[in-house]
Protein backbone atom coordinates (compact mmCIF):
# COMPACT_ATOMS: atom_id res chain seq x y z
CA UNK A 1 0.00 0.00 0.00
CA UNK A 2 2.45 2.67 -1.24
CA UNK A 3 2.00 5.62 -3.40
CA UNK A 4 2.12 5.19 -6.82
CA UNK A 5 2.46 7.48 -10.03
CA UNK A 6 2.44 6.33 -13.58
CA UNK A 7 4.17 8.83 -15.96
CA UNK A 8 2.03 7.99 -19.44
CA UNK A 9 4.25 9.33 -22.30
CA UNK A 10 2.24 6.88 -24.49
CA UNK A 11 -1.00 8.10 -23.79
CA UNK A 12 -2.18 4.93 -23.60
CA UNK A 13 -3.13 4.13 -19.98
CA UNK A 14 -6.68 1.95 -20.65
CA UNK A 15 -8.25 2.55 -17.16
CA UNK A 16 -10.51 -0.54 -17.77
CA UNK A 17 -7.59 -2.87 -18.31
CA UNK A 18 -5.84 -1.30 -15.74
CA UNK A 19 -8.76 -2.00 -13.16
CA UNK A 20 -9.07 -5.44 -13.95
CA UNK A 21 -5.51 -5.63 -12.97
CA UNK A 22 -6.21 -4.54 -9.71
CA UNK A 23 -4.59 -0.79 -9.97
CA UNK A 24 -6.51 1.77 -7.73
CA UNK A 25 -7.00 4.80 -9.98
CA UNK A 26 -8.34 6.96 -7.38
CA UNK A 27 -4.97 6.61 -5.73
CA UNK A 28 -2.67 6.61 -8.88
CA UNK A 29 -1.08 9.80 -9.85
CA UNK A 30 -1.31 9.97 -13.64
CA UNK A 31 0.76 12.51 -16.05
CA UNK A 32 0.87 12.35 -19.84
CA UNK A 33 3.46 14.34 -20.96
CA UNK A 34 3.62 16.06 -24.25
CA UNK A 35 7.56 15.99 -24.39
CA UNK A 36 10.04 13.68 -23.04
CA UNK A 37 12.08 16.45 -21.59
CA UNK A 38 8.30 17.24 -19.62
CA UNK A 39 8.08 13.57 -18.25
CA UNK A 40 11.54 13.61 -16.82
CA UNK A 41 11.21 16.53 -15.06
CA UNK A 42 7.52 15.09 -13.45
CA UNK A 43 9.95 12.49 -12.92
CA UNK A 44 12.46 14.00 -10.99
CA UNK A 45 10.02 16.08 -9.12
CA UNK A 46 8.23 13.16 -8.13
CA UNK A 47 11.20 11.45 -6.74
CA UNK A 48 12.25 14.41 -5.17
CA UNK A 49 9.39 15.14 -3.43
CA UNK A 50 9.93 11.88 -1.17
CA UNK A 51 5.86 11.27 -1.72
CA UNK A 52 6.57 8.33 -4.20
CA UNK A 53 7.08 5.32 -3.27
CA UNK A 54 6.78 3.47 -6.91
CA UNK A 55 6.98 5.60 -10.05
CA UNK A 56 6.13 3.74 -13.33
CA UNK A 57 7.35 5.67 -16.70
CA UNK A 58 5.69 4.08 -20.04
CA UNK A 59 7.80 4.02 -21.83
CA UNK A 60 10.89 5.14 -22.40
CA UNK A 61 10.55 4.66 -26.64
CA UNK A 62 7.98 7.04 -26.69
CA UNK A 63 10.01 9.52 -24.18
CA UNK A 64 9.89 12.00 -27.57
CA UNK A 65 12.85 15.12 -27.27
CA UNK A 66 10.89 18.51 -27.67
CA UNK A 67 13.28 19.47 -30.64
CA UNK A 68 11.64 16.21 -32.87
CA UNK A 69 8.09 16.71 -31.50
CA UNK A 70 8.57 20.67 -33.18
CA UNK A 71 10.97 19.76 -36.17
CA UNK A 72 9.26 18.81 -39.51
CA UNK A 73 9.24 15.56 -40.41
CA UNK A 74 11.99 14.24 -42.32
CA UNK A 75 14.01 16.23 -39.66
CA UNK A 76 17.43 14.24 -39.22
CA UNK A 77 18.40 14.84 -36.00
CA UNK A 78 20.88 11.68 -34.66
CA UNK A 79 21.26 10.86 -31.10
CA UNK A 80 18.67 13.30 -29.77
CA UNK A 81 16.50 10.69 -27.60
CA UNK A 82 20.10 8.71 -26.19
CA UNK A 83 21.59 12.66 -25.16
CA UNK A 84 18.25 13.25 -22.79
CA UNK A 85 17.97 9.92 -21.83
CA UNK A 86 21.76 10.14 -20.58
CA UNK A 87 21.21 13.84 -18.83
CA UNK A 88 18.09 12.82 -17.49
CA UNK A 89 19.62 9.54 -15.91
CA UNK A 90 22.24 11.21 -14.47
CA UNK A 91 20.30 13.85 -12.73
CA UNK A 92 17.31 10.87 -11.67
CA UNK A 93 20.51 9.03 -10.55
CA UNK A 94 20.86 11.33 -7.31
CA UNK A 95 17.39 11.95 -6.77
CA UNK A 96 16.42 8.20 -6.72
CA UNK A 97 19.66 7.62 -4.58
CA UNK A 98 18.69 9.97 -1.38
CA UNK A 99 14.48 8.88 -1.86
CA UNK A 100 12.82 4.88 -1.41
CA UNK A 101 11.34 5.76 -4.49
CA UNK A 102 11.26 2.76 -7.05
CA UNK A 103 11.27 3.82 -10.63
Amino acid sequence: GGICAFVDAEHALDPVYARKLGVDLQNLLISQPDTGEQALEITDTLVRSGAIDVLVVDSVAALTPRAEIEGEMGDSLPGLQARLMSQALRKLTASISKSNCMV
